[in-house]
């Protein structure tokens, strides 16, 4: 029985690549599977999803505006069978498309995995993310580490200098230049001006064992 499925996780997690190495589990055994992507979101170029570590695949586009149900539809008109639905960002999504992702899982009968942070850099959950945690079948923790060693759960907006930015759009598009994944002991910290973070971490999964 198909599910709908979200991986969450602060940044730098590995959401990107469990994504294309789910994709690729597919393909080995045959199946066809269509991974969507934000338009907004294009670091390595528009249609592209690419991890930290250098893999990627091409995805089809999606703007807020889209319905994602007849997106999927249609693509199983020109192409046939599809065995998994991936989203990349799924933080992105409006309430509507997550509502048309469960209509891929319930009419259509294709499982759908997305991939996606929890929260913004003020701590505040994600439009696409809070309804996704309502509403998947399942839920599922990406871990990461906090420069402090802790589990990283925050995710925490930066300027040069490497200080908290308490104000902004909650979107802006960036990397670790701009965004840095902390435990929520550390954003507080941080939040106070009690401490700055150095840019361009390289932050390690955590082992769930």
């Amino acid at each position: 029985m198909a599910k709908l499925y979200f991986y969450y996780s602060a940044m730098n997690a590995g959401k990107t690549t469990t994504l294309l190495q789910s994709a690729h589990n597919y393909h080995e055994r045959g199946m066809r599977t269509l991974i969507l992507s934000p338009k907004l979101d294009d670091r390595y170029g528009v249609g592209v999803v690419q991890s930290r570590i250098g893999l990627k695949a091409r995805a089809r586009i999606f703007e807020r505006a889209d319905d994602l149900y007849r997106l999927v539809l249609d693509d199983i008109g020109r192409n046939g069978a599809l065995h998994c639905l991936l989203v990349d960002e799924a933080q992105f999504l409006s309430k509507a498309q997550v509502w048309q992702l469960t209509d891929v899982v319930d009419a259509l009968e294709v499982p759908t995995l997305a991939y996606g942070l929890r929260t913004d850099f003020l701590g505040e959950l994600f439009e696409g993310s809070q309804y996704l945690l309502a509403w998947a079948d399942s839920i599922t923790e990406i871990k990461t580490i906090c420069h402090t060693g802790r589990k990283a759960t925050m995710v925490v907006r930066v300027d040069e200098q490497g200080r908290a930015l308490q104000q902004g759009a909650q979107v802006e598009i960036g990397g670790n230049e701009r965004y840095v994944s902390v435990s929520r002991k550390e954003f507080k910290r941080v939040f106070a001006g009690e401490s700055r973070i150095e840019l361009q971490q390289e932050l390690l999964p955590l082992d769930p064992g």
